[in-house]
């Protein structure tokens, strides 16, 4: 139970420090919804989201009113469309009809992103598979809340270069298709290795082929919090800090254990996880970025920056598990450089670049994350970011992701503003030497020696 203490420090962090729950995400299984014609199948996905999820908008801001916890977002994540319109689809232009329905359904209900028009291609490639992918420019560029993501590695299986290659087109294509909006399609775009089943963040969430029927999986953030206790620490040994983390880390899971239980009490669906991931918006203290500063940094990419995120992302998962038995997603700290003010400071100001931001990816949570780039950078070259990532997430047995958006029409100096949680970016230069002939190679990078423990 949670008591009066709590419940006074939680309304401090509420109205001094930023303190939210990020997303209110409900999983939902289509594995039912497969038919043979397109139609039907269509059909069958509107009825079961619309059914599932018709009242989750009202729940959460019933529990917000009643708690006083702002709830930011309230989505959807379902089963990867691949495998759902595998039967059905013949074509791309059959998995966008398929993006469509999702879109509409998004919009009945009222949510703000519907995740999983998504692939599993760690290994190969089925021929759905393949149209799905090749399908993302348009569906992104013809929907307004769908989101798709797919998971081209892991470390049991290696990276299916091949879906690297071709990810790389699809990007270049999505940008293309959505240059009115400055390249915004990219933004709902997320390519990942080791992909959790049960994310509630977007782009990347999809409900994974191992959970239930219906899910309620509550993302948690707290980068305010964070940044405020440290100011009470400034000096103190590492252990101090530490600990102030972890005790901090505690009470922001606790909040995100409250809502998830519940929503799902009030909607009838299971309790999946919460993710106490520290994800920062463009708002002025509301920044990972500004929590590596209050450890010691003058900027985020300054000397140190990938140990003291080590630390961060280390401590704010030990003080999360304690606070919650079902801890999963993400849970560790963001970097995204549009949507965190003190990451896109230490771009303007020189110290945060592409290669510093892939470093500190072996430690974090996510990976190479809402990253404005030139707009006439080639697939060949995105190709070869999402592959170096990908080998990040395979080596060290994490989960890593890229999600780039290279701006057509603008480069590097210029800035692009996505509005929003998505912020604005400055466009960041890319290495300029070729890995064409690599990227050409076809087939896959095996796993890993360590991944054999069978």
């Amino acid at each position: 139970m949670i008591n009066q203490f709590e419940v006074i420090e939680t309304n401090k962090m509420i109205e001094e420090e930023n303190l939210d729950v990020r997303t209110i995400t409900m999983g939902i299984s289509l594995l039912d919804c497969v038919d043979a014609d397109l139609d039907a199948c269509c059909r069958k996905i509107h009825d079961k989201i619309y059914s599932s999820a018709k009242d989750l908008v009202k729940t959460g801001e019933e529990i917000s009113r009643e708690y006083g916890i702002p709830i930011v977002n309230k989505r959807i994540s379902v089963t990867p469309i691949a495998i759902v319109g595998a039967a059905c689809c013949k074509s791309s232009d059959d998995f966008v009809k398929i993006a469509r329905t999702l879109d509409g359904v998004a919009k009945e209900v009222g949510v703000n992103f519907l995740g999983g028009f998504s692939a599993l291609v760690s290994k190969n490639m089925t021929p759905a598979d393949e149209l799905l992918l090749r399908a993302i420019p348009k569906a992104l560029a013809t929907t307004d809340f769908v989101c798709s993501s797919v998971n081209l590695g892991s470390t049991r299986t290696g990276i299916n270069m091949d879906a690297v290659r071709l990810m790389g087109q699809v990007i270049r294509e999505t940008a293309e298709l959505t240059k009115e909006k400055d390249s915004l399609g990219c933004a709902k775009l997320v390519v990942f290795c080791n992909a959790p089943d049960d994310n509630p963040f977007m782009a990347g969430a999809f409900h994974g082929v191992t959970e239930g029927d219906r899910i309620i999986n509550v993302g948690v953030s707290g980068p305010g919090v964070v940044k405020k206790a440290l100011e009470q620490v400034r000096g103190e040994s590492f252990e101090v800090l530490c600990e102030t983390i972890k005790k901090t880390a505690f009470k922001v899971t606790r909040v995100g254990q409250l809502v998830a239980k519940e929503a799902s009490r009030m909607l009838g669906v299971d309790f999946g996880i919460v993710d106490l991931s520290l994800a920062p918006t463009p708002a002025i203290g509301d920044s990972v970025a500004d929590i590596l500063c209050e450890i010691g940094l003058e900027y985020a990419g300054a000397p140190g920056t990938t140990a003291a995120l080590a630390l961060l992302n280390d401590q704010v998962k030990k003080g999360g598990v304690m606070a919650s038995s079902y801890v999963g997603g993400l849970s560790g700290a963001f970097i995204p450089v549009s949507e965190d003010q003190g990451m896109i400071n230490a771009v303007e100001a020189g110290a945060l670049t592409l290669e510093k931001l892939e470093a500190m990816t072996c430690v974090c949570s996510v990976g190479l994350d809402m990253i404005a780039i030139p707009g006439d950078t080639s697939a060949a070259t995105i190709s070869g970011i999402i592959a170096d990532e990908m080998a990040i997430g395979m080596v060290n047995a994490k989960t890593t992701a890229v999600r780039v958006i290279p701006v057509i029409g603008k480069s590097v100096g210029e800035v692009v503003e996505f509005g929003g949680l998505l912020g604005y970016a400055p466009i960041m230069p890319v290495n300029g030497f070729s890995c064409e002939n690599f990227i050409s190679r076809t087939g896959r990078i095996p796993a890993p020696i360590h991944s054999f423990k069978n």
